[in-house]
């Protein structure tokens, strides 16, 4: 479980960060924790069916590649960060809901902590947000970063 000294801190802490700016600032936020409690993080990438190329297939190959695209600019940070702060880091990318697959991922790797970013999609006040769905299902400490 984890590295080292945990005090009463998460030992595995999960951050989902697709490249937006409040899940760049999640992941931030998830570095420093697990700096501070020297626990490890996994940082999570979850690639979406996007509507437009159901509406439109071919736009499928340009959706792939800006996705290839954010996730290689992820994973690079991650490779160039960790060790600057004294973090233990691993980056993954699964498809499919993210509500899901980050549930899914948390429970698997049995982490201790999930941090997401909040959602600045309007439509989210209405159906609900990815952290709201995530806090409901309340299997783990959730932290949701602005």
């Amino acid at each position: 479980m984890g590295v080292g000294y945990h005090g009463d801190g998460p030992a595995i802490i999960l951050v989902a960060i697709d490249g937006s700016e409040t899940s760049m600032r999640a992941g931030a936020y998830a570095a420093g924790l697990a700096r501070r409690q020297n626990a490890r993080i996994i940082c999570l990438f979850v690639r979406t069916a996007s509507a437009l190329t159901g509406f439109n297939p071919s736009l499928a190959g340009p959706v792939q590649q800006a996705a290839d695209s954010v996730a290689e600019e992820i994973r690079e940070l991650i490779r160039s960060n960790a060790g600057r702060i004294g973090i233990e880091a691993s980056f993954i990318e699964r498809s499919g809901s993210p509500v899901q697959v980050i549930a899914r991922v948390a429970d698997e790797l049995r982490v201790d902590a999930v941090v997401v970013g909040a959602s600045t999609q309007a439509g989210h006040r209405f159906i609900g947000s990815i952290a709201t769905h995530l806090v409901r299902i309340a299997r783990w400490p959730v932290t949701v970063v602005p």
